[in-house]
């Protein structure tokens, strides 16, 4: 078709509860994997996935603040608080205060933390490198337009400010 649907892709507008259901299940699985190699790498460091997220994104945008930080990652001050403390007394993050703001914490990875971040990293991007590589380049554009409408407007928001940053 034109417009880059298939026949089949036609038939998916009107998806029944047990084909619902069957996404629900699947993406649910594949989160699984997809968090299976970082979370046995950060569980020898007694780390877990709130410090997996804070490290990801402070690599994404050195120098981000505490307040950015917050808002990208949807969590309460306090338990984020906690990640970094364990993080900066680990030597894998630096808190620099902000130059124009006093108040402001910057955030950066040491080389620990890169390193750290490298080797998560790695094992995401070779899982999806092959479920890509498998599902072919109209699948990845489909599972990227599925992802980002799931999104809420606020998500969509940062998620688009931090492509367009191009950190």
């Amino acid at each position: 078709m034109a417009d880059g649907r298939t026949a089949s892709g036609e038939n998916l507008l009107y998806l029944t509860d047990e084909q619902l259901r069957q996404g629900i299940e699947a993406m649910f699985f594949a989160y699984r994997g997809f968090t299976a190699d970082p979370d046995r790498i950060l569980s020898d460091m007694a780390y877990g996935r709130a410090h997996h997220r804070a490290i990801h994104f402070i690599n994404r945008a050195p120098g981000t603040t505490v307040n950015n930080l917050l808002n990208i990652l949807g969590v309460t001050k306090q338990s984020l608080n906690r990640v970094l403390r364990t993080l900066i007394e680990d030597g894998l993050v630096e808190s620099h205060v902000g130059t124009v703001d006093k108040r402001e914490r910057h955030l950066f990875l040491t080389e620990a933390g890169q390193a750290l971040e490298g080797q998560l990293s790695d094992a995401q991007r070779a899982r999806m490198r092959a479920a890509f590589r498998d599902a072919g380049p109209d699948a990845v554009a489909g599972f990227r337009t599925v992802l980002e409408a799931m999104m809420d407007s606020e998500m969509q928001h940062a998620y688009t400010r931090l492509k367009e940053s191009g950190a």
